[in-house]
């Protein structure tokens, strides 16, 4: 029987009912580089918040198209696919590490699409940023709508002119990377990466009722 990914780590179970975030559109200069890790975050978080807004009209699979391309541009899904693998990753050819890095992206995007999907007057603030690590730490809380903070801080990497999203860590404790390790670990063990993958995908499809394309 196929190990399944935990659908609700404690990660999204707290984004889950923070969900939604007060802050602006997307603006036309979305495409342009991020000048700091800060604008990355604000710039998913506004993404996120037109998906909220717009949440029964899109449904799951709505939400899922238009948040997958914002959550490859603000990730490092790469960098997050191959740590999140470990150490197997390296016997792993060059199809097999595409397939496992389409699968994450589907898989976080549909978490995204699942969880963000209403508004109901939360905010998000930004509260400062800080060297760390070799690149920069974002932090931020989570205003939810009875008045609770969240805090939900970000590793941010810079790639070119770009900073990425290379973890998630939420009220300071565990990693999502590390999370995710532990999570696909059970599941390279008893059905390889084979298995990983078509776990991914499944569990994707279930979220928002999309199918992966055919490698």
């Amino acid at each position: 029987m196929s190990t399944p990914i935990a659908p609700k780590t404690r990660m999204w179970k707290a984004a889950a009912v923070a969900a939604g975030l007060g802050l602006a559109m997307l603006s036309a200069g979305a495409d342009a580089a991020p000048a700091s890790g800060g604008d990355t975050v604000r710039g998913l978080y506004d993404a996120l918040l037109g998906a909220m807004k717009n949440g029964r009209t899109l449904g799951q699979s709505g939400r899922f198209t238009q948040l997958e391309p914002v959550i490859r541009r603000s990730f490092d899904i790469p960098a997050m696919a191959r740590l999140s693998v470990g150490a197997s990753w390296a016997g792993l050819n060059e199809a097999q590490r595409q397939q496992v890095t389409d699968g994450f992206v589907r898989y976080i995007s549909a978490i995204y699409a699942d969880r963000f999907d209403s508004y109901a007057g939360q905010k998000l603030e930004v509260t400062g940023e800080q060297p760390s690590g070799g690149g920069v730490m974002v932090r931020s809380q989570i205003i939810k709508a009875n008045g609770e903070p969240v805090r939900v801080d970000y590793m941010m990497r810079q790639s070119g002119d770009a900073w990425l999203i290379a973890d998630i860590y939420l009220d300071g404790a565990i990693s999502e990377v590390a999370t995710r390790r532990s999570e696909f670990a059970a599941i390279l063990k008893t059905e390889g990466i084979d298995g990983l993958v078509a776990a991914l995908n499944r569990k994707a499809d279930m979220l928002t009722g999309t199918s992966a394309r055919a490698f």
